[in-house]
């Protein structure tokens, strides 16, 4: 108790237990206590800056020594952290935090929404999300926190912002000895739970609106991954850019989230190697091969044009937040979107700062073998260039067009502007798209 008191002194000791954050811990009487929540500091970096709060969730298997109660609350998590990184963050009017857990997403957007909604099929986790907000500082009506499942508590509505760390998990559904939690598995079969979201998110985002979503994908035998999901971002009518991040196959996907719940086998073994040949059963039912994990962005856009339809896997280390170079990028398809090649031509363009050449020449040569472009911040692409696009990219300082530029090249090279034009100005929305080029 007297631990607790100098951790906590403006709380106290008698606040903290009416709080209900701790509790006589038994025989040591009111001189020992024992933690009812998880309550921890949380500083991260988000597109719109540094944050500096505490949040409290459920105690996690560590702390209680035993499988998790299937309505836990997940504190912030490996998850929770990557999603906050990666959301754009521009000052928007409504946001949706779908799924909202212990509040952390919607604590984010609260910095630069004028309003959000959280949701959740979990009472407790609604109560935990309430308590961190006062925590935070933020007002009784900051959020507007609603019980239900997906989009149907704002059924109608329309969000310039939605943001889901969603229950993804895919748990055998048929095993009577698996258990399933609020916080992570989603009561469908499969992958389905993210492709309903991908499919019906449309329908609560505004002209504009961008959802940002994480999520896991079945990888099938005879069916590559970007098959899969591309398909989910044709039925949804929007831009789509989804980024793979890792694929694991199903044994080692199984045993992280048995973990996950609480089940080891030295704690309990009779009911790991139940569960683990109940997951290996369930994906071998449907010829899964690998599990996914990724971040999907998509945008309802304001203008006709062709649909932005982009997946990628991107394995390496990135810079984080990713949340501005995604954003830039969404802009960046936009301007790309209003120009046609001629208008394009018409336009001056220099090279972002984060972004380095490296050359490559035999011993004794003088032409680069090899040109690469490397981006030292966002995704940190790097981009293999011919002779003529490098050559675009080096003169690429704002004083000449890109038409101007395309026509020296032409005369120096002696294939003519044309065909410089046919050979580079893809690889230059590229480029601009990605980040690497920017409008002058």
């Amino acid at each position: 108790a007297a631990a607790l008191a100098g951790a906590l002194p403006a709380l106290g000791v008698d606040g903290a237990r009416r709080l209900g954050l701790v509790e006589t811990a038994g025989a040591g009487g009111d001189d020992a206590v024992r933690a009812r929540v998880d309550l921890r500091p949380y500083e991260a970096v988000d597109g719109a800056g540094t944050v500096d709060w505490w949040i409290a969730s459920d105690l996690g298997e560590l702390a209680t020594g035993g499988a998790l109660r299937t309505d836990h609350v997940l504190g912030v998590g490996g998850a929770s952290t990557t999603l906050a990184q990666v959301t754009v963050r521009p000052q928007v009017g409504r946001t949706l935090d779908l799924g909202t857990g212990c509040g952390i997403q919607a604590l984010h957007a609260s910095r630069h929404s004028a309003a959000v909604v959280g949701t959740d099929i979990s009472g407790r986790a609604l109560a935990f999300a309430r308590f961190n907000a006062a925590l935070a500082g933020l007002g009784d009506a900051a959020l507007d926190l609603r019980l239900g499942s997906m989009l149907e508590p704002v059924a109608g509505e329309r969000f310039d912002l939605v943001v889901s760390n969603p229950p993804f998990v895919i748990t055998p559904r048929a095993a009577a000895d698996v258990p399933t939690y609020e916080y992570r598995d989603g009561g469908r079969t499969g992958d389905a739970i993210v492709s309903d979201l991908i499919t019906s998110v449309g329908d609560v985002l505004a002209p504009g609106g961008v959802a940002q979503l994480l999520g896991n994908w079945e990888v099938r035998r005879g069916e590559s991954w970007d098959e899969r999901v591309g398909a989910w971002l044709d039925a949804s009518g929007l831009d789509g850019w989804v980024v793979q991040r890792e694929l694991q196959d199903p044994a080692q996907y199984a045993e992280t989230w048995i973990r996950d719940g609480g089940t080891t086998p030295e704690r309990d073994p009779a009911a790991w190697r139940a569960r683990y040949a109940a997951w290996l059963a369930d994906f071998a039912s449907r010829d899964v091969e690998g599990i996914g994990f990724g971040v999907v962005t998509l945008r309802r856009p304001e203008a006709d044009g062709p649909r932005l339809r982009r997946l990628e896997e991107v394995t390496g280390t990135v810079r984080q937040p990713l949340g501005p170079a995604i954003g830039a990028s969404l802009a960046a398809q936009d301007w790309l979107r209003a120009r046609d090649d001629a208008a394009l031509a018409a336009e001056r363009l220099v090279v972002a700062e984060d972004v380095t050449e490296e050359r490559y020449l035999r011993p004794g040569g003088t032409d680069p073998q090899v040109v690469l472009l490397r981006q030292g911040g966002g995704l940190g692409r790097t981009v293999q260039v011919g002779t003529a696009l490098g050559g675009l990219v080096g003169a690429c300082d704002g004083e000449l067009t890109v038409g101007q530029i395309v026509g020296a090249l032409g005369a120096l090279l002696d294939v003519g502007a044309d065909a410089v034009a046919a050979d580079v100005l893809p690889e230059v929305r590229g480029l601009v798209r990605d980040g690497l080029l920017l409008p002058s």
